[in-house]
């Protein structure tokens, strides 16, 4: 009988990296930054301020964050904002800013996030994070049920860097023992998806909610949902029936 031929190395990725915000999570209300609880912080030592300059203030912030190389401390984001809406950053004003409060009051988990990854671990997918985020990601994603399946992150306020520097992606790629090729990243930014893909990583778009106003990326694949991952990643073939012998 002939020896069969040898069967081609797979080129499936063995592990995913996935961006957090937009992917992920998403903030109650629709606002990252600052925090959605910022107003009424401040509101109570200076209850005079209005809407329209905490809107100015965000948007002077919006600008310190565009401006940065990496992820700035929250201090030094929040002393920009109070500087803006002339509060004086007291530390024990900073200190409140910047206390723990319980991630389910502030922000939420995709409704298609949890059995994706519950799906990916038990394809044996490995699973790890690269985002440009603040250090207590982890604890938010703890307490949002969805920590235990990370086994790495890439974080920007860590590595002193934000994506696309290719420390991010090489930096969650190592923690994990695996070579560019052996991982897909994704993100809800093509351009970071596009340097991901020219560094030797697999690529997927994550386009939630496309923007009416905005043409589909082009040039970078593109997914809908996460589930879409399950479609790429290890499918695992159907099983007999128990009790009926294959084929019958």
């Amino acid at each position: 009988m002939p020896t069969p031929p040898p069967r081609p190395p797979s080129h499936e990725p063995a592990a995913v990296l996935l961006d957090s915000g937009g992917v992920l999570i998403r903030p109650i209300g629709g606002r990252w930054n600052p925090r959605a609880d910022f107003e009424q912080t401040v509101l109570t030592r200076r209850p005079d301020i209005t809407p329209g300059r905490f809107a100015a203030a965000i948007a002077t912030g919006d600008r310190f964050l565009d401006s940065t190389p990496t992820t700035p401390d929250p201090d030094d984001y929040h002393r920009v904002l109070l500087h803006a809406l002339g509060v004086e950053p007291d530390p024990h004003l900073l200190a409140d800013l910047r206390r723990d409060v319980p991630a389910p009051t502030v922000l939420e988990t995709y409704p298609d996030v949890a059995p994706t990854l519950e799906e990916l671990r038990r394809r044996g997918v490995r699973i790890a994070v690269v985002s440009d985020a603040w250090p207590n990601l982890p604890r938010l994603h703890e307490e949002l049920g969805i920590g235990h399946f990370f086994e790495a992150y890439a974080i920007s306020a860590e590595l002193g860097c934000n994506k696309p520097d290719p420390r991010m992606y090489h930096h969650a790629g190592a923690a994990l023992g695996l070579a560019p090729a052996q991982c897909l990243f994704v993100d809800d930014d093509p351009r970071l998806v596009a340097a991901a893909i020219d560094l030797g990583y697999a690529g997927r778009v994550l386009c939630r909610e496309p923007d009416a106003g905005d043409p589909p990326p082009t040039g970078v694949p593109a997914i809908a949902s996460l589930t879409d991952l399950l479609d790429l990643l290890r499918p695992t073939p159907p099983r007999p029936a128990a009790g009926r012998p294959p084929g019958r």
